[in-house]
């Protein structure tokens, strides 16, 4: 008996290939796949859970639309991912213009286990939402996305040793403030 492979089992650049002539359920386990990274990235740009998913749902749409443009089927994910965190400064610079302001407040509910451990939680989530939102997207796309020098340069506009250095900055900046005196 011969076992007919599915087109959603073929190699990523088939499963674009397909996504980008309409196929759905292609379009589906690409969403399947990435969805949750681009999530995580958009809310440590915006620092805010349902802003990250208003921007998450328009890069889909941006996606769909555009994933025929798409020239590196093997880069999807980083694609994917930069249309996101854009969108998230988008919605950012959108929030900034209505001219309300909105305070972040701390969880009240305090979870069992060391508050030593909570504070330093807090003091990590305060020192990120003082950064620039250019700044929250390169931290999050080096450790929450997992990019290399090379990806965060595409994704940034900037060369992979100028945003190495910059990284370094804002890493001593972070070791800087959050250092207990």
């Amino acid at each position: 008996m011969t076992v007919l492979a599915s087109p959603m089992d073929d190699a990523p650049d088939a499963l674009v290939d397909l996504a980008a002539g309409g196929d759905e359920a292609a379009f589906t386990r690409i969403v399947a796949a990435h969805h949750d990274d681009m999530l995580r990235v958009s809310f440590i740009v915006c620092g805010d859970a349902d802003l990250a998913d208003e921007a998450v749902a328009a890069a889909w749409l941006i996606a769909w639309r555009k994933l025929g443009d798409l020239r590196e089927p093997d880069r999807l994910r980083p694609w994917l991912v930069s249309i996101a965190a854009n969108e998230a400064r988008q919605a950012v610079r959108r929030r900034r213009r209505r001219g309300v302001m909105e305070l972040a407040m701390a969880d009240a509910a305090v979870p069992s286990g060391d508050p030593a451990a909570r504070a330093t939680d807090i003091d990590l989530i305060n020192a990120l939402a003082r950064l620039d939102p250019e700044d929250r997207l390169l931290l999050a796309l080096r450790y929450v996305a997992g990019f290399d020098a090379t990806e965060l340069g595409q994704a940034t506009g900037r060369s992979a040793s100028g945003t190495r250095a910059r990284l370094a900055r804002l890493l001593g900046r972070l070791r800087t403030e959050l250092r207990d005196d």
